[in-house]
């Protein structure tokens, strides 16, 4: 008896993890993101009356569930792209590499600034060919 309860506990608590592991609000970015801010809200520590700041979080979670409010990291690459297309040709694609994260970066914002580097090695062909220009005996 006493064996049969702990099995029926264990696949109880077993049952209600999955559930919480599943729950969609745990899983949804968008949600994820309102409930931060709901939670900043509600600290007081945004600056804004606790009124208006639940209403604009509210207001954003909604834009992004209809699709009208866009990933500000998706913006941010855009832009970092568009100012790589001003780049002579040789220069543009390391560019592009660097804004997709290839790399390395060093430095920071507080320091001044930060210095994304990319190396291309490039070989010349008409370098590697190993070319006899002794005249023979």
């Amino acid at each position: 008896m006493k064996t049969t309860r702990i099995k029926l506990a264990l696949t109880g608590m077993a049952l209600c993890g999955s559930a919480i592991a599943a729950d969609p609000s745990t899983t949804d970015p968008a949600r994820v993101q309102y409930d931060a801010e709901r939670a900043r809200c509600m600290s007081g520590s945004t600056g804004q009356d606790q009124a208006s700041c639940l209403r604009s979080a509210g207001a954003a979670y909604d834009s992004v569930k209809q699709g009208r409010l866009k990933d500000p990291n998706t913006a941010y690459r855009d832009n970092a792209l568009e100012r790589c297309k001003t780049l002579p040709a040789a220069d543009k694609a390391d560019c592009e590499s660097r804004v997709d994260g290839q790399g390395t970066a060093s430095g920071s914002v507080k320091d001044g600034g930060v210095i994304k580097e990319t190396i291309t090695r490039n070989v010349n062909p008409s370098n590697t060919a190993i070319t006899n220009t002794a005249t023979p005996r």
